[in-house]
């Protein structure tokens, strides 16, 4: 079967790409308003861009649009809105603990309503951006706002956020020995629809070096 993009509906678009890029880590995402108010929202389409310098990415799409002066435009979820007009978030990582926590999160609540707290989540002050880190998450990151990419103008559209890492808080039963312990962390990841996965089932690929693929050829 042959998909043209262009020939599809965007929700159809939407369900392929959800259910072929996967899992796909969760970058939840604390921001607050000028007013104050703390947001925090997750977001799948997430990943690392950079290490020199550390940035981190993710997209959020525009879920919903508005009539405007006769035409119909894209709103913002909160997080892109308070982060054009803050240029600071966080990054929390999503442990299998706080799944549930999290998920609470992606209700769409009021813009003046406080994940944090409907969610009974501890908001911990960052060292270097407003935003606060969630407590309970291993692994936080603050991050300054390096650009947006407006990729999309209308419905499920894109905007990708790249933030520079400017502090790093890992948690002490998380980070041993200059790593990551990944069975500590056990991370989860999105999958299409309502389902997630685990890091539980794991399997080592070694990265070949040109030497060895050479000395296996040759025996």
């Amino acid at each position: 079967m042959i998909i043209i993009p262009k020939d599809i509906e965007p929700k159809e678009m939407y369900k392929i790409l959800i259910g072929s890029v996967l899992p796909r880590p969760i970058a939840w995402v604390s921001s607050i308003s000028k007013e104050g108010i703390a947001n925090l929202a997750p977001f799948s389409f997430f990943t690392v861009a950079s290490t020199v310098p550390p940035v981190l990415c993710f997209a959020p799409q525009y879920a919903k649009t508005e009539m405007k002066d006769g035409k119909e435009i894209p709103v913002p979820k909160d997080t892109l809105a308070n982060i054009r007009e803050t240029k600071e978030f966080v990054v929390n990582m999503v442990s299998h603990a706080v799944g549930e926590k999290m998920n609470e999160t992606s209700a769409p609540y009021p813009h003046n309503v406080s994940e944090f707290e409907k969610a009974k989540l501890t908001a911990k002050r960052a060292l270097y951006v407003k935003p606060p880190l969630v407590a309970e998450s291993l692994i936080n990151m603050e991050c300054k706002l390096y650009d947006i990419v407006e990729i999309g103008k209308g419905l499920l559209g894109g905007s990708l956020i790249l933030g520079e890492i400017v502090c790093i808080h890992l948690s002490p039963d998380v980070y041993k020995e200059t790593h990551v312990d990944l069975e500590v962390l056990d991370s989860i990841g999105r999958l299409s629809g309502n389902f997630y996965s685990t890091i539980r089932d794991r399997f080592e690929l070694v990265r070949p070096t040109i030497e060895a693929i050479q000395t296996s050829t040759q025996i």
